[in-house]
């Protein structure tokens, strides 16, 4: 699926914004812009590369999330997506406006979007709907018992979840007013954070954010996500705060915001070059301003802080602009084809990855001479950890689960079957 993208009429298909295929013709020419569906691509299938190492106790570092303050290549990943939201969002927006939407309906394809994609990370928190394992406060439950232990712990909020909020919230925000008007309210919504978490005093703790800021359960966001939501609610890993929680989703909506301004300038009239320089500059300087201000509010994907927000979107801005330099500029497009496989169906890839990972990690048991064991591992260590140095046989299983969604959703493409929103 390539993109196309002029000046003057827009044809968009999209996942709220994670699956698109989108056109703008111009008078006389042409250009397609595959660089879009390769970046999305390329997000989800580093996506399919962090979350399934062979084994958890052997990751190169630039293939584990930073510890808590700082980055590495893997916490780039969840800004990507809502960075691609948020371009095709606006390339979506507008072409239904252009067509004569009225506002009434654009509206509810939004809530509609937004609602499915929350509901279908619900679904993944949930799956397999009962609680499996032993369960310290029901000594012998019934089938009855887990599934009601199950509702009880669901988590809420998630990844899909933070991205259907996002998306609802930064689509509202930016279908009416200026662009003016939109980047206020952005700056509004990353000063608004920084002064909320580093200013106001933690309840809990009665002293302000700022001194807090290196204890994931004792930051203003860990305290609001336990009041509003509940323990049994959050991260199950720690139940006293949660990475993609209620308050921390606040400044995502910036990242999505920031996507939709380069929708805004990729969809214009400009000359690609223009277009690219203009992406480049802004990129590097989003940079700079995020890496500054990490020296006062550190770059954490856990907290999703301001500086993360900034530090990110000028990393995907110039990503984004190096991917049309090389592909629409030069015309090296051979090695695409992966990519844009990826990036047709990402919800799939998503969904069903996750479920496969439940069943083969957590459900599914294989007995062993040590016990039962995960299928995932039995297979990791029968197959990769004879034959490999222990890092580099965790990093061929993670690439074994690449190919092997590449293969389903290469299947799916031929069939053109998309799952859209």
């Amino acid at each position: 699926m390539a993109t196309t993208v002029g000046s003057d009429t827009t044809r968009t298909s999209n996942t709220a914004g994670m699956t698109s295929g989108v056109t703008h013709a111009a008078d006389t020419s042409r250009e397609r812009l595959l660089s879009l569906d390769v970046f999305r691509g390329m997000t989800v299938a580093g996506m399919l590369l962090v979350n399934n190492p062979g084994d958890w106790e052997h990751i190169f570092p630039p293939l584990e999330h930073a510890k808590w303050h700082g980055w590495t290549p893997t916490d780039l990943i969840f800004p990507f997506f809502l960075f691609i939201v948020g371009v095709t969002a606006h390339l979506s927006l507008s072409q239904r406006r252009a067509r004569g939407d009225d506002d009434g309906a654009i509206v509810q394809q939004i809530l509609r979007r937004g609602a499915l994609i929350f509901l279908f990370g619900l679904f993944l928190a949930w799956f397999p709907g009962f609680m499996w394992g032993t369960i310290e406060s029901l000594p012998d439950p019934s089938l009855a018992d887990r599934m009601r232990y199950r509702l009880e712990h669901l988590r809420i909020m998630g990844v899909l979840q933070r991205i259907g909020v996002a998306y609802v919230i930064g689509a509202m925000l930016t279908l009416y007013g200026t662009w003016k008007q939109h980047l206020a309210v952005l700056v509004a919504i990353l000063l608004g954070y920084w002064a909320l978490m580093t200013l106001v005093t933690v309840p809990d703790r009665g002293v302000p954010g700022w001194q807090l800021l290196d204890r994931p359960d004792a930051v203003l966001s860990a305290w609001f996500d336990r009041t509003v939501l509940g323990t049994n609610h959050l991260w199950a890993s720690v139940k006293t705060w949660d990475p993609e929680g209620l308050l921390s989703t606040l400044p995502a909506v910036g990242s999505m915001m920031i996507g939709q301004f380069a929708g805004r300038w990729i969809a214009s009239p400009r000359s690609l070059a223009e277009r690219l320089n203009g992406m480049f500059a802004s990129g590097a300087l989003l940079l700079v301003i995020g890496l500054v201000w990490h020296w006062v509010f550190p770059i954490n994907k856990s907290l999703w802080t301001s500086s993360y927000v900034v530090f990110t979107a000028g990393m995907a801005l110039v990503t984004l602009a190096t991917c049309m330099w090389i592909i629409d500029v030069h015309g090296w497009k051979g090695w695409t084809k992966f990519f844009v496989i990826y990036g047709t169906n990402p919800m799939i890839a998503f969904m069903g990855s996750g479920i496969l990972a439940r069943i083969t990690v957590t459900l599914w048991k294989i007995p062993t001479a040590d016990g039962p064991e995960s299928a995932s591992w039995v297979f990791h260590r029968a197959v990769f950890a004879p034959i490999l140095e222990p890092h580099v046989a965790s990093l061929a299983y993670a690439l074994g689960v690449v190919l092997l969604w590449f293969v389903i959703l290469w299947a799916l493409w031929r069939r053109k079957i998309f799952l859209k929103v």
